[in-house]
């Protein structure tokens, strides 16, 4: 049952990443629904959003990953204690880097401009930080995945 909604949840991801994509092509901006695009902030929005857009695409590796990884343990019934716990351990880290990404997206909002420029720009650059974050988790999730 779990499977399942980590099935689920990576398909509504993947549709959602889909969507979002095509419209921003379709609008040939950058600008991912935010409307400060002539805003003095907006470098830094597209730098938060380049992040974004560079590991999002790897959670479908992260997903398939893990995927592996059960099944190993899965199709292994004598393997040794100490190789089962580091496996289980690098799917919990896949889990939590998934996990990241959509907490982050979540509650990713943007402050605009009007708002105040100096609380908009302080909002990107917190945002700058955690994205790089959870990107760092999503590539070392992978890299513990594929040792």
């Amino acid at each position: 049952m779990k499977s399942i909604r980590h099935l689920l949840l990576l398909v509504i991801t993947i549709t959602l990443a889909s969507c979002g994509q095509k419209s921003h092509d379709e609008r040939g901006d950058h600008d991912h629904g935010h409307d400060t695009e002539t805003g003095p902030n907006q470098a830094l929005y597209d730098e938060v959003m380049k992040i974004h857009d560079e590991v999002m695409p790897k959670m479908n590796d992260m997903y398939k990953k893990k995927e592996e990884l059960k099944k190993k343990i899965a199709d292994t019934p004598n393997m040794v204690d100490e190789e089962k716990k580091k496996i289980e351990a690098t799917i919990a880290k896949l889990d939590s880097a998934s996990e990241g990404m959509m907490v982050w997206m979540r509650e990713f909002n943007p402050l605009p401009d009007s708002l105040g420029e100096e609380k908009a720009r302080e909002y990107l650059e917190d945002e700058m930080e955690k994205v790089k974050e959870v990107k760092e988790d999503i590539l070392e999730a992978l890299k513990a995945a594929d040792q």
